[in-house]
Formats: C-alpha cells, sequence, structure tokens
C-alpha cells in the first residue's frame, strides 16, 4: 500500500495508514470468531470504507469475501448465505430488513451504520428494528481488538457468484495458488488498468462486481488517492475527474453512454486533462459510443474481455480498436486462447467457434463451490470456456460474435434468464414464459419475457413486473413483456429463444 495513500468516501477522509490499522483489527476480529484460511464472509455493502477494510481484512487471513449485491431480495441474499458457508455476515443497517428473515440461525451479524451521503441517495434510514442477539456493530467491534501482526497468508480475494441455465448462481472459488499466480494476477489487474505507483482513481462501480472489486483491490496496492462513489453519476463523476485530478479509471460501457448523453456545454465544462487511462469492460460496447469517448479523451481509452472464472483474458488499446474496429484485443501475455468447434477440434484463424482460454500463471485457479463437476465439464486439455462464441484473426486478434446462450448483459451486469422464468413460473396466472435479452440502446441490452398466458388469465404487464419486483432484485425486472398463444419449443422442451429475440435484433440492425 502507498504510504501516502489518502481514502475520499463522501464528506469522509481517512489515510492509508488509518485503513490499513483497521482491516489489521478486524482480521484480529475474525481470527478470533474462529475462522481459518478457506473460510468465508459474506458482505452486503454499498460502496463505503469498511468495504475496503474487509477487502484487506480477509485477504491478509486467506478467507473468502462472499460479495452479496445489496438489490438481492431475502430469497436470493439468503441462498448465498447459505451455499457459501459463511461464517459471518457484514451487512449496511438499512438492508439488514430486506434479508433479516432469510439468515441462516447461529451465523454471525456485523452491522455497519448507514453513511449519511447514502442515506440521501437511497432514502436509507440508519435503523435496524428486531437485530438477532449477538449481533455486533462493525466499528465497536472491530477497535475493540490489536491489529493483527501474523505473516499475512496469500489472499484468495473474492468469492463471486455467477450463473449457467440451472437458475441458481455457482460460487467461482479461488484457490490458493502459488506465488507465481498471485505475482501474475496482480501484474495482469495493473496491465489491464495501465495502473502506476502514484496514481489518483475512483471507484465508479459496486464493489459487489467484479471489475469494481478487481480495481478496487489494485488501487489499493498503488494508488496516492482513490475517491470511492456511493453510485455512478455521471455528472459527479467528471466534477471529481476535475476536483481530484484523477488519473486512472475503470469503467462499463453503460457509464460511457450516459457520460456522452450529457449536454455538450456541460461535458466541455469540466477539464478532464489529468485522465491517463481509462479501460472498460463486462460487456460490448457499441462502436459509435467507443468513437465519441474516444474524440473526448483522447486516445486513452482501452478495452478488456474476460470472464468471472478465467479472469483478465485480452487488452486492446485504443488506437489498436482504430485500426481493427470490433475487436477485444489479444490475450494478455502468458494467456493463450483457442477456438474450438462442437468436436473440440482447433480452429483456423478467422473460423468462428467457441472460445476456450489458458490464463497460466495470470490467475489464480478456482473451482466452483459444491460443483467439481461443472467445474471439470468447461474444460479441455487446461483450456476453459464460458460459453461465449468468436474468433482470432491472423494476427491474434479477437473476436466475440457470440455470447453465454442465454445471458442478458445489461450495463455490465450478468442476468441470468432461468432465475427470472422459475419465479415467473410460479405465478398461478403464468402458463409458459422465457426471459431473453433486446437490444438497447443505453444499456446494450434489455431484459425481456414471453409470457403465455393460463387460461383465463387477464394478467397484465404491469402485473407481471409486480410479481417479479417482490421476488427478484429489481434490475431482473423486464423492461419489456410480451404475450404469446404458446412458445417455440422443441420437443425435448427446450424454447428456441433465438426466435423470440431474433425480431427485435433485426430490427435494431444487429445481429444476435
Amino acid at each position: 500500500m502507498n504510504s501516502n495513500l489518502i481514502i475520499h468516501c463522501g464528506e469522509r477522509r481517512l489515510e492509508g495508514a488509518q485503513l490499513r490499522e483497521n482491516a489489521d483489527r478486524a482480521a484480529t476480529g475474525f481470527a478470533s470468531l474462529g475462522l481459518q484460511p478457506g473460510d468465508a464472509v459474506a458482505v452486503m455493502l454499498r460502496n463505503d470504507l469498511p468495504y475496503l477494510e474487509l477487502m484487506l481484512a480477509l485477504g491478509r487471513l486467506g478467507v473468502h469475501l462472499v460479495a452479496v449485491n445489496w438489490h438481492f431480495q431475502a430469497e436470493e441474499a439468503g441462498f448465498i448465505l447459505r451455499d457459501s458457508g459463511a461464517k459471518a455476515f457484514v451487512v449496511h443497517a438499512d438492508l439488514w430488513p430486506n434479508v433479516a428473515d432469510a439468515v441462516p440461525p447461529g451465523l454471525q451479524v456485523l452491522v455497519v451504520p448507514t453513511p449519511v451521503e447514502i442515506e440521501a441517495l437511497y432514502g436509507a434510514r440508519d435503523t435496524v428494528p428486531a437485530l438477532p442477539p449477538g449481533s455486533l456493530s462493525w466499528a465497536p467491534w472491530r477497535d475493540g481488538f490489536e491489529p493483527a501482526t501474523a505473516p499475512p497468508v496469500p489472499s484468495v480475494g473474492s468469492m463471486l457468484y455467477t450463473s449457467g441455465t440451472t437458475g441458481r448462481p455457482k460460487a467461482v472459488m479461488r484457490l490458493p495458488g502459488t506465488p507465481r499466480q498471485h505475482e501474475g494476477s496482480l501484474r495482469i489487474r495493473a496491465m489491464a488498468s495501465q495502473a502506476r505507483a502514484g496514481m489518483r482513481t475512483a471507484v465508479v462501480g459496486p464493489l459487489y462486481h467484479a471489475g469494481p472489486n478487481a480495481a478496487a483491490r489494485v488501487a489499493l496496492e498503488l494508488a496516492e488517492e482513490i475517491v470511492v462513489l456511493p453510485r455512478f453519476d455521471a455528472e459527479q463523476l467528471l466534477c471529481t475527474i476535475e476536483r481530484h485530478r484523477i488519473t486512472h479509471l475503470s469503467m462499463v460501457p453503460v457509464m460511457l453512454v450516459r457520460l456522452l448523453k450529457l449536454p455538450e456545454a456541460l461535458r466541455r465544462a469540466h477539464d478532464v486533462s489529468s485522465l491517463e487511462n481509462v479501460t472498460h469492460g463486462g460487456s460490448p460496447c457499441a462502436p459509435e459510443v467507443r468513437r465519441a469517448i474516444i474524440d473526448w479523451w483522447g486516445p486513452i481509452v482501452n478495452e478488456t474481455y474476460g470472464s468471472t472464472e478465467a479472469g483478465l483474458v485480452t487488452f486492446v488499446t485504443a488506437a489498436q480498436w482504430l485500426e481493427r474496429p470490433g475487436t477485444a484485443g489479444r490475450p494478455f501475455p502468458g494467456t493463450s486462447i483457442r477456438i474450438l468447434d462442437d468436436e473440440g477440434r482447433e480452429l483456423p484463424p478467422n473460423a468462428v467457434g467457441e472460445i476456450y482460454v489458458n490464463t497460466g500463471d495470470n490467475a489464480l485457479p478456482f473451482t466452483y463451490r459444491h460443483n467439481e463437476a461443472q467445474r471439470r465439464a468447461i474444460e479441455r486439455d487446461g483450456y476453459i470456456t464460458n460459453g461465449d462464441v468468436g474468433h482470432l484473426d491472423a494476427e491474434g486478434y479477437l473476436y466475440v460474435t457470440d455470447r453465454k446462450r442465454d445471458m442478458v448483459i445489461s450495463g455490465g451486469v450478468n442476468i441470468y434468464p432461468a432465475e427470472i422464468e422459475h419465479a415467473l413460473v410460479a405465478n398461478p396466472e403464468v402458463a409458459d414464459c422465457a426471459v431473453f435479452g433486446v437490444p438497447d440502446s443505453e444499456y446494450g441490452e434489455a431484459v425481456a419475457a414471453a409470457v403465455v398466458r393460463a387460461p383465463g388469465s387477464r394478467i397484465t404487464e404491469a402485473e407481471v413486473r409486480e410479481w417479479l419486483r417482490a421476488r427478484v432484485a429489481g434490475y431482473k425486472v423486464p423492461r419489456l413483456v410480451e404475450f404469446h398463444d404458446a412458445l417455440p419449443r422443441e420437443g425435448m422442451g427446450k424454447v428456441f429463444k433465438n426466435r423470440l429475440r431474433a425480431p427485435h435484433w433485426e430490427r435494431a440492425g444487429r445481429s444476435i
């Protein structure tokens, strides 16, 4: 950690040395709860200083930080708390009532008071009714321990939940790995963000997501100034860049879209000349957006491609992208890519197939918690796939031409249709349903639902949304609901979702 590090969060200012001391005290506290390397602590916080403390504290113990999306409803959060085997749960005070009923009995709960800037933004109230016996208040509990002095255990980072066709998310759990893999993982993350010692950066996305989480970990190692924003706001970010002379940012494309939608006069009024590097990833970026942001900020806007499992895979600079529009770049040194057909045969340049990746020593090994069979199923000869489809050109540049078959990527967020379908089909007024992605000019994709009404039902689009809003996070609720007499299904019952998606993508002039 940079000895001169300063962290800003709302009106609060914390020196790096104090952050480190807080984290070391928390590490002692977690050790007193009996946590061992390989154990897990679930964290359901908005962007706040304790999140950074937890990253450092759990990292030095070799304990997994289980990142829980704070939008989750009780059932969604409860599944992760149970599945992860978390030994403790750290939660913002205002979020507690939403999930209290789903917290496993006996789980140690630590409550973080909701900061004033979050109260203002979200209308949150720092009141916690019916806390369980034995719950603890974060700062007094943390400060009741002496700072840890034992040598740190190699960090296993965050346990992030992803999903597939089952409708239930699965945990991508990093394994301890080798010193070389730890060094390689940090090196690749730093390369992706073009990070340097003494940089000044802002955390602009939620820390429960892989991208902001990884960027924050790099910043804690190298930055001299970190501004933690409670949520993304385009104008606020411009003010932050100008006020703090921000040099490095990690973003997702929807943020670039919102910046570009600001009035021209407002955009030009802010000085962004301090920016040295902006890296975006997490979802496809429309070419017109990429060109416009490069025109505004200069040839400093780079892009990465990767996955929760593989980590960062490719990198492309602005100059390379302008020469090869649409490319996701070339693999990082030490990473290799194969394009395979359905029989596992390697395809030549420009032939489209499934993308398989071997990151070598550039990432820690992983498994799916409770699902080693599925982990084995995605690997061929040491290369893993997340189901994405694309091709390599003759110079080794990757082009991603399709994505996971059902997953919707909206604003950089992975949304898994099966989970929404399971919630929707439970409605007695719904006979059948399918959820899929349609093009969206701001988010890249939006969630759509095709619904077959039950006999005699007159369920409306608004009622479909109301039903789902009570059962899944708000961002998973479909923005488009269509009603059909029947869904196109094959003999074995699989829905031909391409037939549902195709008209929307064709109207938008884009391929699926």
